[in-house]
């Protein structure tokens, strides 16, 4: 059985003979992604490979900076469905990890997104030339359609997280909930919005190299109770 153990050695064994490699996490909006991806990144710092810096060997990119503006979603009329896939930067991403792949540069800045203010946030994650593994992560990475279809080949393996709708709503919900929306709003977005989203991202669960189970995401936990402080 699958276990986070297991987990980290796989994304340890990505890194051969010293070149870069990246290393995405897709799944469905509440399944755990972030958190996994959080617990591997600390996990795999605490045994760098030797004479890497235990800080920089592994870094952690999530896709949700690419989130376009709200006065940008505003201007095209796209707000009430933010989270949608046309509702990023698929093709800057793309061409973030295509960056990154390449592997040619001191640093490389990327966009983070401030969940107090809703808003990505420029040149917030540095990526150090020491940097053998990028983790990234979001809901759309193995989708083949649009400028989203260029993700996937930058990366060198996808999981899929697959955990059970009943708790995925209820995290999405008490999500929510904990940045400001009231209980009906929230539930109203998760099975709306969300559940459009989540619906696409199942259909490409097929196309990952590996998929997580709902025992392993459940062991985890919620964010707020993630194994790794």
């Amino acid at each position: 059985m699958t276990a986070l153990d297991d987990l980290v050695e796989r994304a340890r064994s990505l890194v051969r003979d010293g070149h870069r490699a990246l290393l995405g996490i897709a799944g469905s909006p509440g399944s755990g992604k972030t958190t996994l991806a959080e617990n591997l990144v600390a996990l795999l710092r605490q045994a760098p490979p030797a004479g890497l810096p235990p800080q920089e060997w592994v870094a952690y990119v999530p896709m949700d900076g690419f989130h376009l503006a709200d006065v940008e979603l505003d201007r095209l009329g796209r707000r009430d469905r933010k989270g949608a896939p046309d509702t990023f930067d698929a093709a800057g991403y793309a061409a973030l990890l295509a960056r990154l792949r390449d592997d040619e540069d001191d640093v490389v800045y990327a966009p983070a997104f401030e969940r107090d203010l809703e808003q990505p946030i420029a040149g917030s994650i540095p990526v150090a030339r020491a940097a053998r593994l990028i983790v990234t992560e979001g809901n759309y990475l193995l989708v083949d359609q649009g400028d989203w279809a260029r993700v996937r080949p930058r990366l060198h393996e996808v999981w899929y997280c697959d955990l059970d709708a009943d708790e995925r709503v209820r995290r999405l919900v008490a999500r929510h909930e904990r940045f400001g929306k009231a209980h009906d709003a929230a539930v109203a977005w998760v099975l709306g919005t969300d559940q459009r989203n989540a619906d696409l991202v199942a259909t490409t669960r097929g196309r990952a190299d590996l998929v997580v189970p709902a025992t392993v995401l459940r062991a985890i936990g919620d964010p707020e109770q993630a194994l790794i402080d």
